[in-house]
């Protein structure tokens, strides 16, 4: 059953360092702070989305830039269960907003001394076990609804995937230009 659960030394070291990278441009971003994360979900601060959306943008350049470098060999497409993402995202959703934190978040916050965040990281692990001892259950149930296997929106749309990527950093830049405008006039004086 854990056979493959503890990772060679090597991964195991990329991986701290990769973690504690990642929780210090969380915390830098300042979106391991709890008022930051709620105010998103109030529409009232958008340092969450536009943190997220540069993620994701930057994320697929260097992603598709290994991939065509020769430095990625195939990519690990995740399967396309609509049903099953959309359930899980939907518990995600509701987690992160009674929270105040998502599990990356959660932990950075830890790590900076926010301590309301340690209840939820429990909270997330005993939801982790959980998942994972009813995963069998769960995916012979919803795991064919909607399933359209590993695809790409450049495979389903036959694009090349620069010009997804492209589309969506226009869409990003023109969205951080809006909700700059509409925090300028929604700021107090």
């Amino acid at each position: 059953m854990f056979d493959h659960a503890i990772a060679d030394p090597k991964t195991l070291l990329m991986g701290i360092i990769t973690g504690l990278v990642f929780g210090f441009l969380l915390h830098k971003g300042g979106v391991t702070r709890y008022n930051v994360i709620v105010n998103q979900f109030r529409f009232k601060d958008f340092t969450v989305l536009k943190t997220m959306l540069t993620a994701i943008v930057v994320g697929a350049i260097g992603i598709w830039g290994m991939k065509q470098a020769g430095m990625i060999e195939g990519l690990q497409v995740k399967g396309a269960a609509l049903a099953m993402n959309g359930i899980g995202g939907a518990i995600f959703g509701v987690g992160m907003v009674v929270l105040g934190y998502c599990p990356g978040t959660a932990l950075a916050a830890l790590g900076s001394g926010s301590r309301d965040a340690g209840a939820g990281v429990i909270g997330m692990l005993f939801g982790a076990s959980a998942y994972a001892e009813a995963f069998p259950w769960i995916s012979a149930r919803l795991d064919p609804i909607a399933n359209f296997g590993k695809v790409t929106f450049a495979d389903v749309l036959h694009v090349s995937p620069w010009l997804l990527i492209a589309v969506l950093a226009v869409f990003a830049i023109g969205l951080f230009v809006v909700l700059e405008r509409i925090g300028r006039r929604t700021a107090p004086a």
